[in-house]
């Protein structure tokens, strides 16, 4: 078994490097209906090397990475602290248990991103570098102040779906995701920490 080194990104430098996880990862978690075209357009958008050094500056955001043994980047995860904006995740965290405590005290965090590269899944590695990323992220997010986490996960993805209630998630309600036009359901989850 290889060594996985977890821990938050804190050079801007190192912002190509996500950016070649998130480009490599995204598209593995997109619904089968995604045109590739729409996939690139998101990438480009979100997932730059450029978007990742204002992630890694921004205080309300934590980029966290896992290394192998060897140092290469295996995997990431990207924090948001804070209020949500969107109307439809603030109700789905109103409407759950301590959510709505969590944000009246603004002890919330979203875990915006989170992505392995393939070879490196729980069934190809017994590190587990997808469990010490969230682990990891839920510590920093204690660590932070946050009292209760959530995310997104699109209604189709039911591998990951069945991932995120093993780690403590459950649905509190749906949201709508524009990728570049092309209107897109997530599951919201979330959990207290």
């Amino acid at each position: 078994m290889k060594s996985l080194i977890v821990g938050t990104v804190t050079e801007s430098t190192r912002a190509e490097a996500v950016a070649a996880v998130a480009a490599a990862t995204f598209p593995l978690a997109c619904p089968p209906h995604s045109k590739p075209e729409n996939i690139a357009a998101h990438i480009d958008a979100h997932l730059s090397a450029d978007k990742f050094a204002e992630y890694i500056a921004d205080l309300g955001k934590q980029v966290l990475a896992a290394h192998d043994g060897t140092g290469a980047m295996i995997g990431y995860a990207l924090l948001v602290y804070g209020r949500p904006d969107d109307p439809q995740v603030l109700a789905a965290l109103e409407s759950a248990d301590d959510g709505a405590t969590a944000l009246a005290a603004d002890a919330v965090a979203e875990v915006s991103k989170m992505y392995v590269l393939p070879d490196h899944h729980a069934a190809r590695n017994d590190a587990k570098p997808a469990h010490a990323l969230m682990q990891a992220s839920l510590s920093a997010a204690h660590e932070h102040g946050a009292d209760y986490i959530w995310l997104g996960v699109n209604e189709l993805n039911e591998r990951a779906q069945k991932y995120y209630r093993k780690m403590g998630f459950t649905q509190i309600g749906t949201r709508t995701f524009d990728m570049n036009g092309m209107v897109e359901h997530d599951h919201v989850m979330g959990r207290q920490l």
